[in-house]
């Protein structure tokens, strides 16, 4: 009996952890904060239209999250990649708007400006908070003109 116990503990923690899903987790005063992973791969989300130009690289395209709710990168790519803002911006540039800045971890909000630095394969970035209503696009300092870039929708 206290086997079957633990060995269900075990399964629903384990189910908790699935690659590339959501989660939500427990903060502060019995709230909780969802956490919304996108997926970063050149090589598996070929460019598709959007209202804010072309996206690519980045899975969903278009990512709708509520404020108050983290957002968080993963490279499921074979090679390093950003996932970097571009503030200010209602389109994607048609040009890359990056500097080497942005293959440095920086900012943790999405209105404050955020880079997740150079992810290499299989790895997740910091947590980003979103802080603010407002359409937030960001695309990869290496692969811009691919074009790798997408957007975050904050209700």
């Amino acid at each position: 009996m206290h086997r079957a116990v633990l060995a269900t503990f075990a399964l629903v923690l384990l189910g908790g952890c699935t690659p590339g899903g959501t989660a939500a987790t427990g903060g502060g005063g019995g709230s909780s904060s969802l956490v919304t992973t996108i997926s970063i791969s050149l090589t598996q989300y070929a460019p598709t239209s959007t209202q804010y130009g072309t996206s690519g690289g980045y899975a969903p395209a278009v990512t709708t999250v509520p404020v108050g709710s983290h957002i968080r990168f993963v490279n499921n790519d074979s090679f390093a990649h950003t996932a970097t803002a571009i503030p200010g911006a209602t389109r994607f540039p048609s040009s890359s708007p990056f500097t080497i800045s942005a293959t440095t971890q920086h900012g943790t909000t999405l209105s404050g400006g955020f880079s997740a630095g150079a992810l290499q394969p299989g790895q997740t970035s910091q947590l980003i908070l979103v802080d603010k209503k407002g359409t937030y696009l960001f695309g990869c300092f290496y692969h811009y003109g691919a074009p790798m870039r997408a957007a975050i929708v904050a209700q």
